[in-house]
């Protein structure tokens, strides 16, 4: 089964090295991810967060190194949600691109306020690596 996919993208003026390093860190995310976290520690080797619908896991997948950011969400009902994010070269700067998929089940209004979230965070996330 394939899902519906959304892709939300924008543009960094920064190094994709320097954004990638920043965004793939776990312990970052409370500073620029508020949909997905308030709160983030380590226990037992694993990134827990306080997110919006409770604790969850986090994990990031991918090659962080490479631009590869994808990451799992363990949700408190032991659902895992994949969430692929790129970080690629654009020009001189970097094009950002979460794929949010639609998973069975999501309303329409569930499913447009997770993609405000993420737009709101990738904002977020501009700003503040456009002002270090």
């Amino acid at each position: 089964m394939q899902y519906p996919a959304l892709h939300l993208s924008i543009s960094i003026d920064a190094a994709p090295s320097d954004v990638a390093a920043f965004t793939g860190n776990p312990a970052n995310l409370p500073q620029w991810a508020a949909g997905l976290s308030a709160g983030i520690r380590q226990e037992a080797g694993k990134w827990i967060t306080d997110s919006p619908i409770g604790v969850v896991e986090v994990r990031f997948t991918g090659s962080v190194e490479l631009g590869i950011l994808d990451h799992d969400v363990t949700l408190p009902d032991g659902t895992t949600v994949q969430n692929p994010l790129r970080v690629l070269a654009n020009g001189t700067g970097s094009e950002v691109v979460f794929t949010l998929y639609r998973l069975p089940d999501t309303s329409d209004a569930d499913y447009e306020q997770d993609a405000a979230m993420i737009r709101d965070d990738l904002v977020r996330l501009k700003a503040l690596l456009e002002a270090a």
